[in-house]
């Protein structure tokens, strides 16, 4: 088994966010949950820190960074809520990874996102996204922007549409946007499962990953 290491989750009580502080506590990781609502977190394990905070406040992202050794970002908000909490919840990590010397970011941002637009669904690119999910798409390319502008060892997953379904392992991954045969889907615990393995592998360091079935 590889090194265990301290992590910092951020959006730690999103669909995603949950699978990534339950698979890393698996995996024998010290993770500290970063979350706004505590009570929205009903894991529990010794190895569990929960940190009440606001993402939008840096002072708050601060104060969680230290002993930290690698950060996984799933931030998000329903596609209703016009805001910018990705982009400057991560320009706020990012400013924090940098004051403590910590140098590895694992983000989840989405499929269709830059140069993956081509993979989108017809009914996404043509009518979900100019319709209903503008927004959240403008925010998500800020946040790769920042992301990519910065000094950090990031890596940035970029799934289909999510689902609920169970972890498989059986996913596709660094396809081209113009791959044919994939169902554009994938299940949150399988996203987290694939953010979790590159702590401990170089092949997408600093490269944005799309990850479908």
């Amino acid at each position: 088994m590889s090194k265990p290491l301290h992590l910092l989750v951020f959006g730690a009580t999103g669909g995603t966010g949950q699978h990534l502080v339950t698979q890393a506590l698996a995996q024998g990781h010290l993770v500290t949950a970063f979350v706004r609502t505590p009570a929205k977190l009903s894991i529990t394990h010794p190895c569990l820190r929960v940190v009440q905070g606001d993402v939008l406040v840096y002072a708050d992202v601060l104060a969680a960074m230290p002993g930290q050794e690698a950060v996984l970002c799933a931030l998000g908000t329903p596609s209703s809520q016009k805001d910018t909490l990705r982009s400057t919840g991560t320009c706020h990590i990012l400013q924090a990874m940098q004051e403590c010397g910590i140098a590895r970011l694992i983000c989840l941002t989405t499929l269709g996102t830059g140069d993956s637009k081509a993979a989108l669904p017809f009914h996404y690119k043509y009518l979900l996204v100019p319709l209903l999910l503008r927004q959240a798409f403008a925010d998500s390319e800020t946040q790769e922007q920042h992301i990519r502008q910065s000094a950090v060892a990031w890596t940035i997953a970029r799934p289909g549409e999510l689902t609920n379904g169970p972890q498989t392992g059986a996913y596709q991954h660094g396809f081209a946007a113009t791959a044919k045969g994939l169902r554009m889907k994938i299940a949150r615990a399988d996203v987290a499962h694939f953010m979790l393995r590159q702590l401990h592998e170089p092949t997408y360091v600093r490269a944005a990953v799309s990850l479908s079935y």
